[in-house]
């Protein structure tokens, strides 16, 4: 089964130059995005009906970005196409006996007329003509630190930039004032939302991290290592790229187009052992994978990395759609070491997936077994009543009939892979969903986190004492938490962890602290209360 198909969006060149000659035409910004009110413009030329075009839209727009770039648009062109001639609209209709660059343009009525006036019309070149500044360089603009004035909406053509404008103008004004980025996350880069998705691989030397990223690209990225000794020594960002090379950490956490900077927190000694291996590949320009070190156990795991990988772990944690933790049968032990990196990983079990990898070296009955223990194991580490789910397979260069012996085995492996790439598959559909709600879980984090800074310097005398009151606030934190909560009806689960906290305070003087500004916390409200659900309305489907 292909993750991603490599063939969607593809045309002859010479579809190629009409799709672009009719996106220009589409593209009534210039902008290189055709936003909803373009669309309905321009499909109508097609005579499909308002239903019909609404599902061309749902396909061609499977990112969920609320606007279509030129490669989505050759795919709408191409299921339109595809209507005209009589199939039914399904989401897999690209992916199925039709080959997309077979496909001619479609019937589009009046659009040669529309042509045709475009060709005879003259350029204009007086320089009072209203050129459209490109969008990306214009975002990039904003996160600079003289950009003062509010953006103006008419300059947000997508629910990605529309989070960023809110981001510059509402959120990130109470993380500086409140030093959100010290205790919790480092401020938000133009890098961080356009960056793709991210897969991180979790899990002990040798259960296979490297080569199932091998297995889904079908191929070795640059400098992977595999070995039944711990190979990978470094973590491992295999991302999309012109050629094949590897870009050294310290390089890849300061390249503004990239969301690695704030990988620089944890020092030279963590960006020593961290790299980019890029490669042109189909699958890497939808998602990005992360290959980790292998966990430490045994008497391994008393020696101390000169970093702090849980730290790490946590950051990309965050940062990422989906993280896969592999186990080998023969290795179910969970370490200290393990627990802690699972530990960090709180707050984002939803994106958690198990995968028991090399199951072909058991037999049935051991596998069953095996998998009852993993279960328990997991059962005591993540300490939740959810049984979480756990794939078996085998994720190697071997076709699966060739490794499974047995028809009950192989129809098992084969179903149970097919369950986790397409929850791969899924990733870039969901990835705007995901941006949004990783946006929203911030900003609920940067209020309380406001409500517990300002608390804090309001409960520090005017005069003397200073000293022995911050130190008292310090051992009673998990008390001012509580009197935080009880005073401002906030949830006890959106709190941050009592001991790190209490950690990072250490070195501030809460004398500095701001006081509470309701505005801004106000702002932040009206945030999620409005302006995000008005964004959502305004870049959903346009034929709903």
């Amino acid at each position: 089964m292909e993750i991603l198909s490599s063939s969607i969006g593809v045309c002859t060149k010479e579809n190629q130059k009409i799709y672009q000659e009719w996106f220009s035409v589409a593209d009534k910004d210039g902008d290189g995005r055709i936003t909803g009110s373009d669309a309905t413009k321009f499909f109508v030329m097609s005579n499909l009906s308002r239903p019909q075009l609404k599902q061309v839209w749902a396909i061609a727009d499977y990112r969920r970005q609320g606007f279509l770039g030129f490669n989505e648009f050759v795919i709408a062109m191409q299921v339109v196409a595809l209507a005209q001639a009589g199939h039914e609209i399904t989401q897999d209709l690209l992916n199925k006996e039709v080959d997309p660059e077979n496909i001619k343009p479609p019937v589009m009525e009046g659009l040669d007329v529309l042509l045709a006036k475009r060709r005879r019309s003259p350029k204009k070149t007086e320089p009072e003509v209203n050129v459209s500044i490109p969008l990306q360089p214009l975002t990039a603009h904003w996160f600079t630190s003289k950009s003062s004035k509010k953006i103006p909406l008419n300059t947000v053509t997508s629910i990605t930039d529309g989070l960023k404008r809110l981001y510059i103008e509402k959120l990130k004004p109470l993380e500086v004032t409140y030093r959100f980025n010290d205790f919790v996350s480092p401020l938000l880069a133009n890098s961080d939302f356009d960056a793709k998705p991210m897969v991180m691989l979790l899990g002990q030397y040798s259960t296979g991290k490297t080569t199932f990223i091998k297995h889904l690209l079908k191929s070795s990225y640059p400098g992977a290592h595999i070995g039944p000794e711990p190979t990978t020594d470094r973590f491992v960002v295999v991302m999309s790229g012109p050629d094949e090379r590897s870009i050294p950490g310290n390089t890849v956490a300061v390249q503004a187009d990239m969301p690695f900077s704030g990988l620089t927190a944890f020092g030279t000694s963590f960006l020593s052992k961290f790299q980019c291996s890029q490669m042109s590949h189909p699958l890497l320009d939808q998602i990005t994978f992360v290959d980790t070190p292998g966990v430490l156990s045994g008497e391994k795991q008393r020696t101390q990395r000169s970093y702090d990988f849980t730290g790490v772990t946590s950051w990309f944690a965050a940062k990422c759609d989906l993280i896969l933790l592999l186990f080998d049968p023969h290795k179910l032990d969970i370490s200290d070491e393990f627990k802690r990196v699972i530990g960090s990983l709180r707050g984002h079990d939803d994106k958690i997936r198990v995968v028991l990898n090399k199951s072909d070296q058991v037999d049935t009955q051991q596998l069953m077994r095996v998998y009852g223990a993993l279960m328990w194991s997991l059962g005591k580490v993540l300490n939740t009543p959810e049984v979480m789910r756990v794939y078996i397979g085998s994720f190697n260069d071997k076709p699966i009939n060739e490794v499974v012996s047995g028809p009950l085995g192989s129809e098992l492996f084969e179903r149970e892979q097919d369950d986790l790439l397409s929850d791969l598959k899924d990733i870039p559909k969901k990835a705007c969903d995901r941006r949004i709600s990783e946006f929203v879980k911030r900003a609920r984090a940067a209020k309380i986190h406001a409500y517990i800074i300002s608390h804090l310097k309001k409960e520090m005398p005017a005069m003397m004492g200073k000293a022995k009151t911050q130190q008292k606030l310090i051992d009673n934190l998990e008390d001012e938490f509580g009197k935080v909560q009880r005073e401002f009806h906030l949830p006890a689960g959106d709190f941050p962890n009592v001991e790190h906290f209490r950690e990072v305070l250490g070195g501030y003087n809460f004398d500095k602290f701001e006081k509470l500004k309701p505005r801004m916390i106000q702002s932040v409200d009206d945030m999620l209360g409005y302006d995000i659900p008005d964004l959502l309305k305004n870049f959903r489907n346009p034929y709903d």
